[in-house]
C-alpha cells in the first residue's frame, strides 16, 4: 500500500511539474490597448472594438482617446445619445480635442438641438484654421434652424470658399435655404445675389422653381426665360420651363422648351414625360406615345408614365389600351400602401 501510495504523489508531482511546464510555454495574455482597438475600427469590427473600449474606460486614470474612439464607432452605430455622451467626456479628458468637439456639435445638431450644437462648432472652427468642412456646413444649417441667416450665409461661404459678401454666397445660401423649406428667406437672398451681380447664374431659377411651386406660373415662367437668357445650355432649365408652360396651358411653347430638355438631358425621364403630356395635349399622340415609351423603358415602375401613356392611347381611341395603363398606374401607386389585417380562420 506504501507503494502505491508514493506511487500516486510521483504522478501528481509529475503531472503539476508538467502543468508548469505547459504555462511556461504558453505566452502571456497582454492586455488590450488603445491600438487594439484603433485597429478592430480600421477593420470594420466595429463591435469588438467597443468590448475593447468598454475595458480601457473602467481603467482609472482612463487613457485619453479612449472616448473620443467610443464616440466615432457609436455615431458609425447611429447610436447618437450614446455617441454625444462620449464625446463630451472625450472633450472633458483631453480639453484640446478638437475633432470631439466638432462631432459633438454634428450629433447635437442630428439629435434635432441646433442651439447646443452651435456653440462647440464655432469654439472648434475658432481654434483650428483647416476645421472640417462637412462640420463648417452643420453649422451653417444650425444657424438656419436657428434664423441666423447672416451667420448662415457666412458658412455656407467658407464651405465653398467664396467671399461671404459675395453674390455667390448670397446665391448658396438661398439655394439651401430653399432645400430646408426656408422659402421666403431663400427668394430674399437670390434676388440679393442678383443686386450684386444681374448676370449670376441659377439665381432666376431658383427664384423660378419657388413660383413654380407655388403656382404663380407667370412669375415662374418670367424668371425661369430669364435664366434661359443667361444659361442657354442647361438642360433642367428647359425641364422646369416646359412645366410651367404646360401648367399655365401653353403647349406649344412647352414642346419647344421640352425639345432642347430632352436633347440637353438625354438620361432623365421628366422631360420625355412632360413632352409627351404637352404633346397630347397638342392633338399628336402618336408622337407622344414614342416619348412616353422612351421614359418607360427607363423607368418602368413610375405609375406618372403609365398614367400618361392611358391618356395617350384613350386620345387614340384606343380604349383597353388606356384602361390597362391606368389600372397599372393605379396599382403601382398604391402598391406600398398598408394592408388591412386578415382575420383568423373561425374554428367549429
Amino acid at each position: 500500500m506504501r507503494f502505491f501510495g508514493f506511487l500516486l504523489i510521483l504522478v501528481a508531482a509529475s503531472s503539476a511539474a508538467a502543468q508548469g511546464n505547459d504555462s511556461a510555454r504558453v505566452p502571456a495574455v497582454t492586455a488590450p490597448t488603445l491600438a487594439d482597438a484603433k485597429a478592430l475600427a480600421a477593420k470594420g469590427r466595429l463591435d469588438k472594438a467597443l468590448e475593447l473600449l468598454t475595458v480601457l474606460a473602467a481603467q482609472q486614470p482612463e487613457e485619453g482617446g479612449v472616448e473620443s474612439l467610443r464616440g466615432m464607432i457609436l455615431y458609425q452605430k447611429d447610436l447618437l445619445p450614446e455617441a454625444e455622451r462620449a464625446f463630451a467626456r472625450a472633450v472633458e479628458q483631453v480639453p484640446n480635442d478638437h475633432e470631439s468637439l466638432e462631432m459633438r456639435g454634428v450629433t447635437l445638431y442630428r439629435l434635432g438641438k441646433p442651439t447646443e450644437a452651435i456653440p462647440l462648432l464655432e469654439r472648434a472652427h475658432a481654434a483650428v484654421a483647416d476645421a472640417n468642412l462637412d462640420p463648417q456646413y452643420v453649422l451653417g444649417l444650425c444657424y438656419t434652424d436657428t434664423k441666423r441667416y447672416d451667420d448662415a450665409r457666412r458658412a455656407f461661404a467658407a464651405q465653398f470658399g467664396f467671399d461671404p459678401d459675395s453674390a455667390e454666397a448670397y446665391l448658396v445660401a438661398a439655394r439651401l435655404f430653399l432645400r430646408r423649406e426656408y422659402a421666403d428667406e431663400s427668394a430674399l437672398y437670390a434676388r440679393k445675389a442678383l443686386e450684386l451681380n444681374p448676370n449670376l447664374p441659377l439665381a432666376h431659377q431658383l427664384l423660378g422653381e419657388r413660383a413654380l411651386a407655388k403656382s404663380e406660373l407667370p412669375v415662374a415662367i418670367q424668371e425661369l426665360e430669364a435664366e434661359r437668357k443667361l444659361n442657354p445650355l442647361n438642360g433642367m432649365l428647359y425641364d422646369r420651363l416646359g412645366d410651367a408652360y404646360i401648367r399655365n396651358g401653353e403647349y406649344e411653347e412647352a414642346r419647344q422648351a421640352l425639345n432642347k430638355a430632352v436633347l440637353l438631358e438625354p438620361n432623365a425621364t421628366g422631360p420625355y414625360i412632360l413632352l409627351g403630356e404637352a404633346l397630347v395635349k397638342l392633338n399628336q399622340p402618336v408622337e407622344a406615345m414614342h416619348y412616353l415609351n422612351r421614359a418607360l423603358s427607363m423607368d418602368p415602375g413610375n405609375f406618372v408614365i403609365h398614367n400618361a401613356l392611358g391618356q395617350a392611347y384613350r386620345a387614340l381611341g384606343s380604349v383597353a389600351d388606356s384602361n390597362r395603363e391606368f389600372k397599372t398606374a393605379v396599382e403601382i401607386q398604391h402598391r406600398n400602401d398598408p394592408k388591412p389585417a386578415q382575420e383568423p380562420a373561425q374554428t367549429r
